[in-house]
């Protein structure tokens, strides 16, 4: 039997056995120059600011989605029969979902203006991709199947929930993943338990979970929370990610002006830049080394706004933060925010660059809006009459987790961040 195996922090052994075409079109799949780029792109971008470890990548990350699912799929099929080519699109689509994200996730998409679910869906159906080639060889309809389950067509079904839900591989994985490489000891659960209680409500085609994980569940969703608020939402973090999108904006409007001397108009940073459509082989240019080498550059531009942001973030000079979380009213948010911009400027600051407002929110447990499309699906808990039901009917921390985990900062370069201090104290 010829086997490869790959060596995980989270899943220990991920194995693929050649002699098994599922496993032997999967270990094509990472081969491919698509796959292998994630190699170059970090999970948590700048994270590592806050947490020296979290350097990981949304390979790992991959990976481990993978892993997760093929661990899903294996405790169903000990009670449901799920036939060969419904495991084989789900894995697939497991392991590509992030094949669309750019340099430093989610920020280069704000200033590009793509998003990274439709790149992924289009580097898959193109056929000039050894992804789509991949797929193809084991199935010529392999690609378009995949797409359509990443988009939940035409309806949501247990491998859809497996793939996209409040309960699905790409959580249970990256809490895991991010929790350990970041060393914060906040995400932590029993993902062995959960998977366990997993099982499948037939009247609905929907995942579930039986009474016994409820609290597998409960603890899951309570990490979570935990890594929004220590991790994810870290003031260092969030400080570092608006000073990329900061650096990024002003690049794109001396590029606009033609004023910027690097990267040249046919290399593919530029293009993005500016939202012009990158051939495959240029969105293969595009990570985070090929960005930070800009920074490099850039950080002795002769725009000094350009070049204080990239040496900010070569050198770990991020904006200091000043917390309004407190501040509940939006339109006194608002006037502060107004106050702190208004101080900057006239102390000759620039406050389009300078200071910048992060509000940020997230929910523990969304509950289901009855009628909205775009509401998430529900956690089913199945009862032990067997019937399912909402996790929000089952659990008491539900109250707690849906309500919304806010913080409002501003965040101001270190020159002013005392001025700032003193001008919108009245107003706090």
């Amino acid at each position: 039997m010829s086997e490869k195996i790959i060596r995980d922090p989270v899943h220990d052994v991920i194995a693929f056995r050649l002699d098994r075409p599922i496993d032997r079109l999967l270990f094509n799949l990472v081969n491919s120059a698509e796959f292998q780029r994630l190699r170059r792109i970090r999970q948590l971008g700048m994270a590592s600011l806050a947490y020296p470890g979290a350097d990981h990548s949304r390979y790992s990350h991959s990976l481990g989605v993978m892993e997760t699912a093929r661990k899903m799929l294996e405790q169903l099929s000990r009670s449901f029969y799920i036939d060969a080519e419904r495991q084989t699109v789900c894995l697939a689509a497991a392991l590509l979902h992030d094949l669309g994200h750019g340099p430093f996730s989610h920020v280069f998409e704000r200033v590009s203006g793509s998003h990274h679910e439709d790149v992924t869906q289009r580097i898959i159906l193109d056929p000039k991709t050894q992804v789509n080639q991949a797929l193809i060889e084991h199935d010529r309809e392999l690609p378009r199947m995949v797409v359509d389950l990443m988009r939940c067509h035409p309806k949501r079904t247990f491998i859809c929930d497996i793939l996209s839900s409040q309960l699905d591989a790409d959580r249970l994985d990256y809490l895991l993943r991010d929790n350990h490489m970041t060393g914060s000891r906040y995400g932590d659960y029993d993902l062995s338990w959960l998977l366990h209680a997993l099982t499948i409500d037939e009247k609905s085609d929907r995942l579930a979970v039986t009474w016994k994980g409820v609290s597998a569940v409960e603890a899951y969703l309570q990490s979570r929370y935990h890594m929004y608020r220590n991790v994810y939402f870290h003031k260092v973090v969030r400080s570092a990610e608006g000073m990329v999108k900061l650096a990024l904006q002003r690049a794109k409007r001396l590029a606009v002006q033609d004023r910027l001397t690097w990267p040249v108009r046919d290399e593919s940073v530029y293009k993005a830049l500016l939202a012009q459509p990158l051939r495959p082989d240029e969105f293969l240019e595009m990570d985070d080394i090929t960005v930070m080498h800009c920074f490099k550059i850039w950080s002795k531009s002769d725009d000094a706004i350009l070049a204080k942001l990239c040496n900010g973030l070569l050198y770990r000079n991020v904006y200091k933060s000043i917390d309004l979380s407190r501040v509940a009213d939006p339109d006194r948010a608002a006037a502060i925010v107004k106050r702190a911009e208004s101080a900057v400027a006239d102390a000759g600051g620039d406050s389009t660059y300078e200071v910048f407002y992060d509000e940020l929110a997230e929910t523990g447990y969304e509950v289901p809006i009855a009628g909205d499309p775009d509401s998430p699906s529900e956690i089913l808990i199945v009862d032990r009459s067997g019937h399912a039901r909402d996790f929000a009917q089952i659990s008491p921390l539900v109250q707690a987790l849906n309500q919304q985990l806010m913080f409002r900062r501003l965040h101001v370069t270190a020159e002013y961040r005392d001025l700032v201090q003193k001008a919108i104290t009245p107003l706090l």
